[in-house]
């Protein structure tokens, strides 16, 4: 199985204070971002099988990085800020899916996620603004392993 894991491009800095768990869902890309986004989905976009399924953060900023890619997407709520490794793995139905699965989501849970499949302590897989990593679920003479299969920035695209 393949988990590609996208996160939102460069977006709007949030207020401070009181209005700032209400309002975080509703930020946007930035110029930069919406740059970051269109090339990261270019690549994408070559790259993902036409049966891949997509899933997004209810944030803006998610959304507006999946409308670059140009595909059908579905809004899913577990895949929102603070969303856990476990809710992520359990939405793409890590490792048994049967077809690749694109997520767009947040730090710190992407790199929580990607550091929890590798074996890494979870502080140690930040990941960057608009950037995406794709594993693959394997299995090696009855042992389950995850490959890194790329990773990708958009500053090097």
């Amino acid at each position: 199985m393949d988990l590609i894991l996208w996160r939102h491009a460069e977006a709007e800095d949030g207020p401070q204070g009181d209005a700032q768990v209400s309002s975080d869902l509703d930020r946007s890309l930035t110029a930069r971002g919406e740059k970051q986004a269109a090339r990261m989905a270019a690549w994408l976009d070559r790259q993902l099988p036409e049966g891949a399924r997509i899933l997004v953060s209810p944030a803006r900023r998610c959304e507006q990085t999946a409308l670059a890619l140009g595909r059908k997407y579905k809004i899913r709520p577990e895949l929102g800020p603070g969303a856990s490794p476990a809710q992520v793995l359990e939405l793409a139905q890590w490792p048994l899916g049967k077809s690749p699965v694109l997520l767009i989501g947040h730090q710190p849970t992407l790199g929580q996620t990607i550091a929890q499949l590798l074996g890494l302590q979870e502080s140690e897989c930040p990941v960057k603004k608009g950037a995406v990593w794709w594993l693959r679920s394997r299995d090696r003479d009855g042992h389950e392993q995850t490959v890194v299969v790329t990773v990708q920035s958009p500053e090097v695209l």
